[in-house]
């Protein structure tokens, strides 16, 4: 079985951040819980933006604070996945979103790399002090609600987001 890692977004992985966004582009694919990577394209621009909304003090007033990991492949340093944890909930992240966003690079799907990852992300959601996490999926997406059922999701309702116009399925997991 193949050895990942959670890793900070460092310049040293500037060129699979830069394949990654490109491989979901041409695969029109949603980039959950790369925070602003589709809308920007330099690597070193993006790792600064995402460390700046890390932070309280410089994380913009209309977002919230939110840790991005990369899930790397140790054997290749392949970039295989990214996961946003929101250390609290806004309205909007409370109605539709939850605390956790991820994806997982087209080309690696169907390898139970999203199970590994929400699983190796989840003791850091308790480190910075959250009892339980909510997250959610497109109701259409098999794939993410076998993940979330997987790691200790407990479905809570399905709402209808009407800026992108999908219905969202909410679950909660316990961390204590």
């Amino acid at each position: 079985m193949d050895e990942l890692i959670l890793t900070k977004p460092t310049e040293k992985y500037a060129a699979e951040i830069t394949a990654y966004r490109k491989e979901f582009i041409e695969a029109s694919g949603s980039m959950d819980g790369c925070g602003s990577l589709r809308r920007i394209a330099d690597p070193l621009e993006w790792i600064a933006d995402t460390e700046r909304k890390s932070k309280k003090e410089t994380c913009p007033k209309e977002l919230v604070t939110a840790t991005l990991f990369l899930y790397i492949r140790k054997s290749d340093e392949r970039l295989i996945g990214m996961i946003q944890i929101r250390h609290e909930l806004n309205d909007y992240l409370r109605e539709y979103a939850g605390h956790i966003g991820y994806s997982v690079r087209p080309s690696e799907r169907n390898k139970g790399y999203a199970k590994r990852m929400l699983k190796d992300a989840l003791p850091y959601c308790k480190e910075i002090g959250l009892d339980k996490v909510m997250i959610s999926c497109n109701d259409t997406n098999v794939a993410s609600r076998k993940t979330i059922l997987a790691n200790g999701g407990k479905y809570e309702s399905t709402v209808f987001e009407p800026e992108k116009k999908v219905s969202l399925e909410k679950y909660w997991i316990d961390l204590s």
